[in-house]
C-alpha cells in the first residue's frame, strides 16, 4: 500500500510518521522534529528549521500488508512535493490537529484528495495538548471539509497527558446509528436492508461497506490520538490496515512495465536518482527502460523500499516504490513504460494545486559565478519544476518562480550549502496570466509580400473554457503538408503562449490553424539539396511565432492577477482599526463573524498584498492575528497591466524581425 501523509504545517505529520514506525518495529527510537532527529527529515535545512521541505519514503509492516508511507510537506510554500505525490498514492492519512482544527492548508489539500477520489482516512492529533477539543473538532470538520465523516472512538481526558482514544465497540448503538446514516447515503441496497430490518443489519456488515465506502473515498473514517504519547496509534493503523484500499504487489507474467516517477534526486556523486512507483511489470537491474515517450536509458541500479529506507534489489515490481539508477534524462511526470489506468492522477503537466504566483530574479554575489548558478538551477528544476527557471540572455538574468518568501530562503540556503554560490534576490514580484478577450486571426503567404519564410501558416485565436489550456486544432487537411510541420506549428504556439502580448503566459484558448502551404524539396541537377528552394520544419518554427501574435493583437489579451482567499482572526478591540488597512490593500471582506472576543473577517486580496498584511499584522493586533490564505482565481488588472520582461527575440515588432531574419537568410 502507498499512504501519503498530508496536513496543514505544524499539525504533527511527520512526529505521526514517527510513531508509526516505532509501532511497527522499524525504529527503536522515536525521533524528534524540535530536535533534528526524524527519519524523513534527512536534509540539513529540514532539520534546522524543523519544517519538511521535500517529500520522503519509509516503509513497514501491518500484518500482511507492507505500507510505503510517504512524509510530505505540510508548508504551503511546497505544496508541489505533495502534488507530485498524488500519483503514486493508494490511500491517504490527513492529520489535523485537535487544538487548531480545520487551517486554511488543511482545505486545500481536502478538496484534492476528493477531487482525485483518492480514499482519505482522518486521523486528529494531538489530543494530549491543552485545548484540544473533540466535539468542536468534529463538528469543525463536518462543516468546513467534509460531511461525510464516520467517528471511529471517542477520547477520554483530552487536553492531558492522559488523553486516550477509545475505540467504538462493534454493536456500540450510536456508532451503528452513525454508520448506517452516512453509508445508507451511498448505498440503496443498504437502506432497503435498513428500512426492512433494522436489527438484521450485522456490525460485520456494516463494517464491510464502511471498508469498501472509504475505498471509494465516499466516505471518511475519523480517528484521534496522540503522536507524542502513541494514544490511538495501534487503532489507526488498524484502520489503515482494514479501511484503505492496498495492491496485490505480484507481478502477472506478461504484464508491460509501467509505473510513474514522482521524485528525482541528485546522488552522492551528483548522479540522477528517479523514484517511481510501479503499476504493472518489473523494472530489472540493465533493462533498457524506455520513459517519457521517446526517451530510454539503462537501468544501471535498482532499491526497493521494504522495512524502513530502500535496499538494494534485482528489481522493482508492481505495487512497489523504487529507485532508479542510469536514467540520465528522465523528468518528474514521466510515464516509465507503457502508461497505466492507474496513473492517470499523475499525467504531466496535470496540475492540481493553483501555480506558483509569485516570481523573481536570482542574482549571484559573485559575477564570476553566473554560469555555476544557471547549471544549479537547472539542477534544482530538475527536483523542482514549478520553480520555471527562465533565462533572459539580454539582460543576463534568471528568474524563478515561487510559492512564498520561505522557498526562496530555502533555494538561498541550498544553493550556498551544495554548490557553494552565495545569491541575492530582486524584490519578489507577482506572477499574472494573460486571457484572450475576443477572437483574431493572421496569415502570412509563402513568397508573397516580405515573407521571408518559405511557410504558409494562418492562425486563429478564440478564448477557451476556464481551465482548459492551450487546445490547438486544425481547419486545414492533415495532408496537405507533411506531418512534421504541423508539429513545428504546434510546439511553435506552445512555445510563443508562454509570452504573450504583455509577457504573461496565455492560456485558457483554442489556436486554429487555418492556413498551410510549402515547397516540396527541391535539388539541382546534381542532386543536392537547395534549403533556398525547399520548405523545412525551421521555416514554420520561426513563422508560428509571428503570426500567432498578430492574431493575440488583434484578438485582445486581458492581464489577470492572482487573488487569495483569506480568514483573518483578531481581537476585537482591533477590528475597527483593520477595515481600513484591508482597503489599502485591495482586499474585499465578504463575511465578518464575532467569536467570543474576537472577529473572524473572511474575504478576498490580491497575491501581491498577502506579504505585506503578514508583515502588518504584529504591530495591528498586538501579536494576537492569525491569517491564513489560499489562492482562489485570477482577477483582472484594475488600470494599466503591468508587462513582464521578455526573455526571447520579440516578434510583436514585426519589421523589425522580419527584417532581421530576411538578412541572415540572404
Amino acid at each position: 500500500m502507498n499512504l501519503g501523509i498530508l496536513a496543514h504545517v505544524d499539525a504533527g505529520k511527520t512526529s505521526l510518521t514517527e510513531r508509526l514506525l516505532h509501532a511497527a518495529g522499524v525504529i527503536d527510537e522515536i525521533g524528534r522534529v524540535d530536535a533534528g532527529t526524524t527519519r524523513t527529515d534527512s536534509l540539513a535545512l529540514e532539520r534546522q528549521r524543523g519544517i519538511t521541505i521535500k517529500s520522503a519514503v519509509v516503509s513497514f509492516a501491518v500484518d500482511d500488508v507492507t505500507v510505503n508511507l510517504i512524509d510530505t510537506p505540510g508548508h504551503p510554500d511546497f505544496i508541489a512535493e505533495v502534488e507530485r505525490v498524488l500519483s503514486v498514492l493508494d490511500g491517504a492519512v490527513l492529520v489535523i490537529s485537535a487544538v487548531e482544527g480545520v487551517q486554511a492548508q488543511t482545505r486545500v489539500l481536502m478538496r484534492t484528495l476528493r477531487r482525485l477520489r483518492i480514499p482519505t482516512i482522518i486521523f486528529v492529533n494531538k489530543i494530549d495538548r491543552r485545548g484540544a477539543r473533540y466535539d468542536q473538532t468534529l463538528r469543525g470538520i463536518a462543516r468546513r471539509l467534509v460531511p461525510d465523516i464516520v467517528p471511529m472512538g471517542t477520547v477520554t481526558a483530552p487536553g492531558t497527558r492522559d488523553g486516550a482514544f477509545v475505540p467504538y465497540a462493534a454493536g456500540d448503538p450510536a456508532f451503528t446509528a452513525r454508520l448506517v446514516d452516512v453509508l445508507a447515503a451511498h448505498d440503496d441496497a443498504l437502506l432497503s436492508a435498513y428500512v426492512d430490518d433494522e436489527a438484521g443489519l450485522s456490525p460485520g456488515r456494516l463494517r464491510a461497506a464502511l471498508g469498501t465506502q472509504t475505498g471509494q473515498a465516499l466516505v471518511h473514517p475519523v480517528f484521534f490520538g496522540s503522536a507524542a504519547t502513541g494514544a490511538g496509534i495501534g487503532a489507526l493503523m488498524a484502520g489503515i490496515r482494514e479501511l484503505l484500499p492496498s495492491e496485490n504487489g505480484t507481478p502477472r507474467a506478461g504484464d508491460p512495465v509501467s509505473g510513474t516517477v514522482f521524485k528525482v534526486e541528485r546522488g552522492d556523486a551528483g548522479e540522477k536518482v528517479a523514484y517511481v512507483r510501479m503499476f504493472a511489470g518489473t523494472v530489472r537491474t540493465r533493462d533498457r527502460l524506455p520513459f517519457g515517450g521517446g526517451r530510454e536509458g539503462k537501468v544501471t541500479a535498482v532499491s526497493v523500499f521494504d522495512r524502513g529506507s530502500a535496499a538494494a534489489r534485482e528489481g522493482v515490481s508492481a505495487g512497489q516504490i523504487g529507485k532508479l539508477w542510469g536514467l540520465g534524462d528522465i523528468r518528474i511526470g514521466d510515464v516509465v513504460g507503457v502508461p497505466h489506468a492507474k496513473a492517470r492522477r499523475g499525467a504531466a503537466g496535470q496540475h492540481h494545486f493553483s501555480p506558483p504566483t509569485l516570481e523573481t530574479v536570482v542574482v549571484p554575489v559573485r559575477p564570476g559565478d553566473r554560469g555555476a548558478l544557471h547549471l544549479a538551477l537547472a539542477q534544482l528544476a530538475e527536483q523542482d519544476p514549478l520553480i520555471n527557471l527562465r533565462q533572459d540572455d539580454l539582460r543576463q538574468e534568471v528568474y524563478v518562480s515561487l510559492y512564498g518568501e520561505v522557498q526562496k530562503e530555502v533555494i538561498q540556503a541550498t544553493l550556498l550549502d551544495e554548490y557553494g554560490i552565495d545569491v541575492t534576490f530582486r524584490e519578489t514580484t507577482t506572477i499574472c496570466v494573460e486571457r484572450v478577450t475576443g477572437s483574431g486571426s493572421a496569415y502570412e503567404i509563402i513568397d508573397k509580400d516580405d515573407n521571408p519564410f518559405l511557410a504558409t501558416v494562418g492562425l486563429r485565436v478564440d478564448p477557451g473554457p476556464p481551465d482548459s489550456g492551450v487546445q490547438f486544432r486544425l481547419e486545414v487537411e492533415l495532408g496537405s503538408m507533411p506531418y512534421a510541420f504541423f508539429r513545428a506549428v504546434e510546439e511553435s504556439v506552445r512555445e510563443t503562449l508562454l509570452q504573450g502580448v504583455h509577457g504573461w503566459e496565455v492560456g485558457d484558448c483554442v489556436v486554429t490553424m487555418t492556413h498551410s502551404g510549402y515547397w516540396p524539396r527541391q535539388s539541382h541537377a546534381h542532386g543536392t539539396f537547395d534549403k533556398s528552394m525547399s520548405s523545412t520544419a525551421g521555416d514554420f518554427r520561426q513563422l508560428t511565432p509571428l503570426v500567432l501574435l498578430s492574431a493575440l493583437r488583434r484578438a485582445g489579451t486581458e492581464v489577470r492577477e492572482p487573488l487569495h482567499r483569506f480568514g483573518l482572526s483578531v481581537p476585537d478591540d482591533v477590528f475597527g482599526q483593520l477595515l481600513p488597512v484591508l482597503s489599502r490593500l485591495r482586499a474585499v471582506p465578504h463575511t465578518q463573524t464575532a467569536h467570543g472576543s474576537s472577529y473572524l473577517v473572511e474575504g478576498e486580496i490580491p497575491a501581491a498584498r498577502v506579504h505585506e498584511l503578514e508583515q502588518l499584522l504584529p504591530s495591528l493586533t498586538r501579536g494576537e492575528g492569525e491569517l491564513e490564505s489560499a489562492f482562489e482565481r485570477y482577477q483582472p488588472v484594475p488600470g494599466e497591466p503591468p508587462n513582464r520582461p521578455r526573455t526571447d527575440r520579440n516578434p510583436l515588432c514585426r519589421k523589425e524581425y522580419l527584417r532581421e531574419v530576411a538578412g541572415v537568410r540572404r
